[in-house]
């Protein structure tokens, strides 16, 4: 599968309170990549030419962004799990229009920008990590200077191409 990512500059402080709640909440995928906003969501391998000439095409300056609220998304019953995410207020028009960029004929489902903190097993516990992350760490700044294609690979991650904004 292929990914395409936009990899923020943070500060010590927030990058490694993010850091710490994906390695406690998020472990698979906070061993794998740190702090990011997923552009394009796990795509067949046959898409890599068309990915890796958009990436070539991309003439953008870099970016700042706030995250300034948690989202929790719940999973459809039977799961009482959830998701809990940071969601950029400014930087979302900036990504929104990257992520059109990539996927011209849309995914089919709405698109947020947003940095995934982790995955609950149930949603009051979400709940109760969203508060606590939103009163001791949000707002949060960070700068998108970088885009990344990426490939899943069966030892994580590997970095086919990279662009500096």
């Amino acid at each position: 599968m292929l990914y395409v990512v936009a990899l923020p500059v943070l500060g010590e402080a927030d990058d490694t309170a993010l850091r710490r709640l994906r390695a406690q909440y998020h472990p698979g995928e906070a061993d794998l990549i740190g702090p990011h906003f997923t552009l394009v969501f796990g795509v067949p391998l046959d898409r890599e030419a068309a990915l890796r000439a958009t990436l070539e095409t991309i003439e953008r300056r870099p970016f700042w962004f706030i995250l300034e609220r948690l989202v929790r998304h719940d999973l459809a019953p039977p799961s009482r799990g959830a998701w809990l995410y940071a969601t950029p207020a400014d930087g979302a028009a900036e990504l929104t229009d990257l992520h059109e960029t990539f996927n011209p004929t849309g995914s089919g489902e709405p698109f947020e920008p947003h940095m995934t903190l982790g995955l609950f097993e149930r949603a009051t516990e979400a709940e109760q990590i969203a508060r606590i992350v939103e009163r001791q760490h949000l707002p949060m700044h960070g700068r998108v200077e970088e885009l990344a294609l990426l490939r899943r690979t069966a030892d994580g991650l590997e970095t086919l191409q990279s662009v500096r904004l």
